[in-house]
Order: C-alpha cells, then structure tokens, then sequence
C-alpha cells in the first residue's frame, strides 16, 4: 500500500513513442501507473530526443507546455495520489523570469498593518484617483529586496537574532522625487523605523514555503527558433528535495527573493513573495541531475 501511495499516474505505456516531428504522444492504453523511477527514466528519454518543436505556437509558456505535451499531464502539478508531494517546473535557459512562490502578508496579521499602517501613514495618491476610483484613493505599491532600498526607502532586512525577517524604512535614503511625498510621511508618522514593524517569523516562512515549495523535478530546456518557429533541447533536469529554510533565507538576503506589496485603498492585493526562477535550486538541500 505505501509503494502505491507514492506512485505516478501519467498518460503512457512501455510501448508508446514519441514523434518529434508532430509532439504527438501515442499510447496504446490510456492510463499507467508510474513509480518515481519511472518518471525519472521518462524524462530521460525526453532529453534524449534532441530538439523538439514547440507544442503551442505564440505561447510563452511553450517550454512547459511542450513537456507536459509529451508526458502526457496537464498543467504543472504531477497528477499523484500525494500531489502536495511532488510538482514539475519547467524554465528557459538563461531566463531571469521571476516565479511567485506564495502569498503571506506580514504579522502582527492581526493588526492588519497594510490598510491601517502602510497605506494611510506611507502611501501616495493612485495614479488613476479621481479617474478609474475615487479622488482620495492611495496606493501602496513596492517590490522589495534584501541587497537595495527603493527609491522611497524601504528595504527587506532578514533578523536573525530575533528570527524574523522586516520591512524596514529608512528616510535618509529617499529619492529627491519623493521629496513631496516624505514631507507627508514626516507628518503622518515621523521619520524613524517602522513602528510596529511590519515582518514574518521564521517559523511562519517555514511553514507556508515548506507546504508551498514542494519537491519537484526543475527542467531546463535550450530555445532556438527557425522560420519563426521555437525548438527545445530539454537539456537539464534536476529533482530537487527537501526545502531548506536556510537556503530560503539566503536568498531574501542576496536579493533573489522579491516581496511585492500590492495595496489601495479599496483593495488589498496581498503580500507576494517572488524568486528568480533560475535559483530555485537553492532553496532546497538536494539537488540531483537526472
């Protein structure tokens, strides 16, 4: 029973066969159980086909969808009986792209910081107030990281003393255009740090990420294009396991992990956490090539 628990269902058969030429994926059954060895030595012989057409015209997730063409699944989840357990993710190579990872917006939650801190004491007028919404409507909207502040001042700040990671400001680093806006912050709330300051418990990160950032197999596939036609070469596969929070915390502090606020007045968005698709790897203990 626990051997059928971590199986692998994907549309396949030991007899199939892949046609590069139309990525049709042929089966004489409609349904196979796959063990994760089996889906490893599948993914093996994708790699082994050499360049393969794009499956989906003018689309931009063709990388992806092209695979998922050619296993036979749809969507980037592996269709398993555990499917918290193991995903699929598929990237260009070279690709800076930026992938969302989870929502979180920050404690004390209970406070509700965003609408009752951010926006009113450190927002600015939305740029589409007294058109597309009312005349007073404010807007909080910044991508933070752990290397640089923004040109308003905030930064991401990883404590690891007090085990948090914050949302920091910082007046004296506030751009010359802001001059106007921080004339307001000076009013509404001084010019000191954040106060309650905005952050997330290591524990809580943990937690989310870890039921967020399953394991997963991490493929990379080389583009080239002839006659305005894309091509894969589905070169690197990695099975990535065990989502380290150290590796996660490292990244915020070398700027790979984005944390976007996303708030107006009438809407809070949540609170966004974003990774540089291409250290992705980072974030777990193990990193196998298959």
């Amino acid at each position: 029973m626990a051997n059928d628990y971590r199986q692998l269902k994907l549309v396949a058969d030991e007899e199939a066969e892949y046609d590069s030429q139309d990525i049709k994926y042929k089966a004489k059954r409609p349904v196979k159980i796959y063990t994760k060895e089996s889906l490893i030595e599948e993914l093996r012989k994708i790699k082994s086909l050499g360049w393969i057409p794009g499956a989906r015209h003018g689309n931009a997730g063709s990388v992806g969808n092209t695979l998922e063409d050619l296993l036979g699944i749809q969507e980037n989840n592996l269709p398993i009986p555990n499917a918290t357990e193991w995903e699929l993710k598929c990237r260009r190579a070279k690709s800076n792209s930026l992938v969302s990872l989870f929502h979180l917006d920050p404690s004390p939650r209970g406070m509700d910081l965003i609408t009752k801190m951010l926006l009113p004491k450190y927002g600015w007028p939305h740029k589409e107030a007294g058109s597309k919404y009312d005349l007073g409507e404010m807007s909080f909207r910044q991508t933070l990281n752990g290397q640089t502040r923004t040109d308003r001042g905030f930064k991401v700040v990883v404590n690891r003393v007090t085990k948090r990671v914050e949302i920091s400001f910082d007046a004296t680093t506030v751009g010359i255009r802001h001059a106007k806006w921080l004339k307001l912050v000076k009013k509404q709330a001084g010019l000191g740090e954040l106060n309650p300051q905005p952050y997330w418990g290591f524990d809580d990160l943990f937690h989310k990420a870890g039921t967020k950032l399953h394991n997963c197999f991490f493929v990379q596939a080389d583009v080239k294009k002839e006659a305005d036609k894309e091509f894969f070469l589905y070169s690197r596969i990695l099975m990535l396991q065990e989502f380290s929070l150290e590796g996660f915390l490292t990244a915020i502090e070398s700027g790979f992990v984005y944390i976007d606020f996303d708030a107006r007045s009438g809407h809070n968005h949540g609170t966004k956490f974003r990774l540089r698709e291409a250290t992705l790897p980072t974030l777990y203990s193990k990193a196998t090539e298959i």
